[in-house]
């Protein structure tokens, strides 16, 4: 791992700043958006882990779907303004998961779901400005 991404993976490998006080709740807001490919996987890993170890309520705020489905217990989809909730589905794949579980047909299933919400709304929100 280059330096740089050791040094953002160590506080999280190490239970981190946020953790020391072993909350029951953490608030994630795109945490791994700025990240490679790579990196965003292993520290998805590194998150599960923790959460195993630990058992507090994490509420994470993402775009990718994928990860979504592989770190939640629930999925929430949103549409944009205004933000409402449109969608939930359960993520009811075992624990641990692993990374070869988001290519199974279940899990792809499961994202081509969530996908469809999406993509309704915005179907719906372009029918609506082309009506305008």
């Amino acid at each position: 791992m280059a330096q740089h991404t050791r040094q953002r993976a160590a506080p999280a490998g190490d239970r981190g700043a946020a953790l020391i006080h072993h909350p029951e709740l953490l608030l994630l807001d795109e945490p791994f958006a700025a990240l490679d490919a790579f990196t965003r996987e292993e520290l998805w890993e590194v998150l599960q882990k923790l959460w195993m170890n630990t058992r507090f309520t994490v509420v994470l705020v993402t775009h990718d779907l994928r990860e979504a489905l592989y770190l939640s217990d629930t999925v929430y989809v949103m549409s944009a303004r205004p933000g409402r909730i449109i969608a939930q589905r359960s993520a009811d794949f075992p624990r641990p998961r692993s990374l070869d579980d988001t290519y199974s047909e279940r899990f792809v299933t499961a994202l081509a779901e969530l996908r469809s919400h999406i993509s309704k709304v915005r179907s719906e929100s372009t029918s609506d400005e082309n009506a305008s």
